[in-house]
């Protein structure tokens, strides 16, 4: 050991940032487990740092009796007072200096790897309670090397990975260059903390954009959601809670400077700023934006609305490739059917069709069954008769007969539709034997032309 343990405990403790007293717990227990492989794991063996002298020193505890029964930790009445201390007494406990040249080499070894071990062990757990407090944080690092597809990043103490899916598509960085990510979770493992970065994370969009709007960070204007289609486009939805501040205007900056910061960080990623509001009908059509939306369907149960645009504005509402509507349907949480007029109109006049169809129901009692989501008289037949019943204008009584109507009316259209088909098959049947008749009556004549015809050729030979 060193002869001085001072400068050196006081040198690890401010270069790997561990407490002082987990570095000498360390090397107590180090010499502790170093005199035990010496001198027996019978002994009862003490190891304690003097700062005094900067050495850990190590005693042997011994008990002193009238009669030895245990000479590892025994010691007679006589010996103690001769040896250890003179006012000693029956049933003390008394310690003894060990020397320490007494240290074998593999001894000292598993000494010194005990000690690194237990630094290694205290530097890991520094790091992970440092990190894992910072989960959801942006981080800036420097990518230090390639593991198969997933980037090393470097983050000053410690690593962490920027795993494949986690990168945004078509996206390439080269040793050395520097990378801001976010920290999408902080894991304790043997192998000491992991750190799992993200560039795709709807956070990382939120976070940047923290740092370039101070009315963010400043909490003047909030942030409602994000989503995210990474490497293509982006929406997020910001409100504001001071009535002479548009949330927009503050996120886009004066000549979309603040917007273009956040657009360069993702790679041209089109950003999309929504201006969040309460009303669910009102925020699809904003977060469908640039789209214009004619009318809104919602079922507030199923959490789903039928979104109805002008013809013309259809495929700008649906998106390239379902874009624009799929990140609309993220950020506000709901589930989107886009529609044009003419396709709703068509499926509204074939609805109002079906249900005007039942026996019993008119136009006008079509229309209001049509208009509470009752689309075709299949639904009304699989409906419970209390839900017809809250459609405005059916009394219960009437919506009880309304369904069953329906259900007589659907199987009836099934067995038609059975009969139909099974006339059709035997109409296909007959007609298939007819045409395989007329085939075999067919060959038949052409065999017997062809054997007339050689009896003559035979003939004249």
């Amino acid at each position: 050991m060193q002869p001085d343990l001072n400068r050196v405990i006081e040198q690890v403790s401010k270069e790997k940032g561990i407490d002082r007293g987990i570095i000498v717990a360390a090397l107590e227990e180090a010499m502790l487990s170093a005199a035990r492989r010496t001198f027996g794991l019978e002994h009862q063996i003490e190891a304690k740092f003097n700062p005094d002298i900067g050495e850990v020193e190590l005693f042997e505890i011994k008990t002193v009796v009238d009669e030895i029964t245990d000479p590892a930790n025994q010691v007679t009445l006589k010996d103690a007072k001769a040896t250890l201390d003179p006012e000693a007494e029956v049933g003390d406990e008394l310690l003894s200096k060990l020397s320490q040249e007494k240290f074998g080499r593999i001894a000292a070894q598993a000494a010194k790897q005990n000690i690194i071990q237990k630094v290694r062990e205290a530097e890991r757990t520094i790091i992970f309670n440092e990190f894992k407090d910072r989960k959801g944080e942006l981080f800036s690092g420097i990518v230090q090397r390639f593991e198969r597809k997933n980037i090393i990043v470097n983050l000053g103490r410690t690593d962490a990975i920027l795993p494949e899916k986690e990168q945004i598509p078509r996206e390439r960085y080269r040793q050395g260059d520097r990378i801001r990510a976010y920290i999408l979770d902080v894991e304790l493992t043997s192998k000491g903390p992991q750190i799992v970065l993200s560039r795709t994370h709807p956070g990382l969009l939120i976070k940047l954009f923290e740092q370039e709007v101070p009315e963010i960070y400043e909490g003047i204007v909030e942030v409602k959601g994000a989503a995210r289609e990474p490497g293509g486009r982006a929406k997020i939805a910001v409100y504001s809670n001071d009535r002479d501040v548009d949330p927009v205007g503050a996120c886009v900056g004066m000549r979309g400077t603040r917007v273009q910061s956040v657009v360069q960080e993702l790679r041209g990623e089109k950003i999309d700023i929504v201006p969040w509001i309460q009303d669910s009908a009102e925020y699809v059509c904003r977060a469908l934006s640039p789209a214009k939306v004619s009318k809104i369907i919602m079922d507030e149960e199923e959490r789903a609305m039928e979104v109805i645009v002008p013809d013309d504005q259809l495929s700008l509402a649906i998106g390239k490739k379902g874009q624009n509507v799929r990140l609309a349907s993220k950020l506000t949480g709901w589930r989107l059917d886009v529609k044009g007029e003419a396709e709703a109109e068509e499926e509204a006049r074939n609805a109002r069709q079906s249900l005007m169809a039942i026996p019993g129901v008119g136009d006008v009692i079509a229309e209001l069954l049509y208009q509470d989501g009752f689309k075709s008289a299949e639904e009304l037949a699989s409906a419970d008769p209390d839900r017809v019943a809250q459609v405005e204008g059916v009394s219960g009584d009437r919506a009880s007969g309304i369904v069953q109507a329906a259900k007589a009316h659907v199987e009836q259209k099934r067995l038609e539709a059975e009969a139909r088909a099974a006339a059709e098959a035997a109409a296909a049947e007959a007609a298939a034997l007819e045409a395989a008749a007329a085939f075999s009556a067919s060959a038949e004549s052409s065999e017997g032309a062809t054997g007339d015809g050689g009896g003559e050729a035979g003939s004249d030979g």
